[in-house]
């Protein structure tokens, strides 16, 4: 099954070549899958002395699990509210070593839980945790809306939008109350405005602001940062930071100012970022993350749903009670 490793150090794990490039952005497309999200979660957001890497190797071929302990025994992702999915990763030939992976953490730990899991990963998840003697159940537990952009312009796109969306962004464009600009560099205004308009808007607290901007630096530098930022008399009243990669875009976080909600200037904002993103970069999928927000309706064409696989070890009694309710509630084995 390959020689098992656990890496409690994240940025130690950078020494494993191979396991570095597997979780490097020359293989993943997506920032929720990076050796540098994990290590920047773990430093901002999480305790990192929970957080840790659990990998298989053989040869050259490897396979991670990116977890962190909640409890004695009980495992869940290395996530968190950022995160739109978390998963295991493998090279080309190594799904296989992730039977190793779970066969080992069954010495120390009975129960695991983990999601968002996109769906095409509950299988070989599933199927290796079986083999090595878990019990799993899998429940749909989000839903992640998307827009497949199937080659179309951003004039084909929009035709497409609801008659009240697009008459909203004709009204208030055509008055020329609000100014819309698209920063791709990370900048100290440009952010200090991002953060000034977050405090002001319907949104909870920040979980954590240091992680943001350390993400939003990193994306500039590797050249994936969009940040939208619109103004009304030189004022900034909505922002919203969008990534780009791997031919997706991804849009993490919105805001606007509640008290310039009559001129719709986080609408307008949202209208110039597809339009870049789909005639500028040329992405053939915008991603709005987990959550069923009614809003995105408006602007997204397909769902895709996120699941929650729970792994529990049959012979430890604490984990009855869960086995049971997961029986009687009939999630997928």
């Amino acid at each position: 099954m390959g020689a098992i490793v656990y890496h409690a150090s994240l940025n130690e794990a950078q020494e494993d070549a191979a396991l570095s490039r597997l979780l490097g952005r020359e293989m993943q497309h997506a920032p929720f899958d990076r050796l540098d999200w994990y290590a920047l979660l773990a430093r901002e957001c999480l305790d990192p002395a929970r957080c840790f890497l659990a990998t298989a190797s053989d040869g050259d071929e490897r396979a991670v699990l990116p977890v962190r302990q909640t409890a004695p025994g009980t495992l869940e992702p290395l996530g968190n509210w950022y995160s739109f999915f978390t998963r295991a990763r493998w090279t080309d030939q190594g799904v296989a070593l992730l039977e190793g992976i779970a066969r080992d953490l069954s010495r120390t730990h009975d129960g695991i839980v983990l999601s968002p899991l996109p769906e095409e990963d509950v299988a070989p998840l599933t199927a290796a945790f079986r083999k090595a003697g878990w019990l799993a159940f899998a429940t749909p537990c989000d839903t992640n809306h998307i827009l497949p952009v199937d080659g179309r312009s951003f004039a084909e796109y929009w035709a497409a939008r609801p008659g009240r969306l697009r008459e909203t962004v004709r009204r208030k464009g055509k008055k020329g109350v609000v100014d819309l600009r698209i920063a791709t560099a990370f900048n100290e205004a440009d952010w200090a405005a991002y953060e000034t308009i977050y405090r002001l808007s319907w949104k909870p607290e920040e979980g954590s602001p240091a992680f943001l901007r350390r993400f939003a630096e990193a994306e500039s530098a590797a050249g994936n940062l969009r940040l939208g930022i619109a103004t009304i008399d030189g004022k900034p009243v909505a922002a919203q930071f969008w990534t780009v990669e791997g031919g997706t875009a991804f849009i993490h976080k919105l805001a606007h100012d509640e008290s310039a909600k009559a001129h719709s200037p986080g609408t307008l904002l949202t209208a110039a970022l597809f339009e870049h993103v789909i005639d500028r970069d040329r992405v053939r999928e915008v991603d709005f993350g987990t959550g069923d927000d009614p809003y995105k309706r408006d602007w997204m064409e397909s769902t895709r749903t996120r699941w929650q696989v729970a792994f529990y070890r049959p012979l430890a009694p604490r984990r009855w009670p869960a086995i049971a309710k997961a029986l009687v509630r009939g999630g997928r084995t």
